[in-house]
């Protein structure tokens, strides 16, 4: 892996990281609502894409869209209640374990290593989701995990793509008519903010936008394993931007289930073939 192939991952993994970090700050420091938060991410990053394209076509398709959309939104609605580590934990625990058990579908088989992978990273979910002083919100982590599904589908459909920067912007703007209807739908409890709206337009444009752009030029020297493996550094640059940033206290039980978690999928991905 080249020096400029790793300075654009670690860009990207900080940009995943950034929208963990720019959603919560929104929804804790500011009066803004997840659902104006959803659709200023979705507009700003549509926009950034179409810039990037430079002048090409976006392609995309509605159910693709309609998956990212579901991450989006329930993205948001999930950091009404979750700190920051917390729901990158959820959440890409949720995409791997979704995205492992598509190739179980697919009639993939994992060996003993990888099974135990499997179960101490599936056992480590379950451990954070159980009832106790320092347990989620048991909303926010259901709309976590089912953020982190939706965007595990949208990663397969994906996969193949011809031109993934022209996908990902037609993508962007086919949610827009649904990011319509969700702010249509919360009206009533819609509330404005200028400093929310510019973190949600800094998530949208760069953390999405931009930091896709920088994913996608890393992809294309990074193998299957690399690049997945490298997603599991998202959870701990999450954690530490709450700490850091939002003074959110670690737990311990966080931490076990963490290691437990992102350990468990390292094995996982440890034991895979190359695709």
């Amino acid at each position: 892996m080249s020096w400029r192939t790793l300075l654009l991952a670690g860009l990207a993994m900080l940009a995943s990281a950034g929208n963990s970090l720019l959603c919560r700050l929104a929804l804790k420091t500011s009066e803004l609502d997840p659902a104006s938060f959803t659709a200023l991410r979705l507009g700003a990053g549509a926009l950034m894409l179409l810039v990037l394209l430079g002048g090409r076509r976006p392609a995309g398709n509605p159910l693709s869209a309609l998956s990212l959309f579901a991450y989006a939104a329930a993205f948001s609605f999930a950091y009404l209640s979750l700190d920051t580590g917390t729901g990158a934990l959820l959440l890409f625990g949720a995409v791997q374990l979704g995205m492992t058990l598509a190739g179980l579908l697919r009639g993939e088989r994992l060996g003993p290593l990888q099974t135990l992978g499997f179960l101490l990273a599936l056992g480590g979910l379950l451990a954070l989701l159980l009832p106790g002083a320092s347990a989620p919100a048991p909303l926010g982590a259901a709309l976590m995990l089912l953020s982190g599904l939706a965007w595990a589908l949208y990663s397969l459909r994906g996969r193949g793509a011809g031109d993934p920067l022209a996908a990902t912007a037609g993508n962007f703007l086919w949610t827009l008519p649904l990011a319509l209807l969700l702010v249509l739908a919360h009206w009533p409890e819609l509330r404005w903010d200028s400093l929310g709206a510019l973190y949600a337009v800094v998530s949208g444009a760069l953390a999405s936008g931009v930091g896709y752009a920088l994913w996608y030029a890393a992809l294309r020297e990074l193998g299957t394993l690399q690049a997945a493996s490298l997603q599991l550094s998202v959870p701990v640059l999450a954690a530490l931007a709450g700490l850091l940033v939002l003074d959110e206290a670690p737990s311990l039980r966080l931490l076990l289930v963490s290691v437990a978690v992102l350990g468990g999928i390292a094995l996982v991905l440890r034991g895979r073939r190359p695709a």
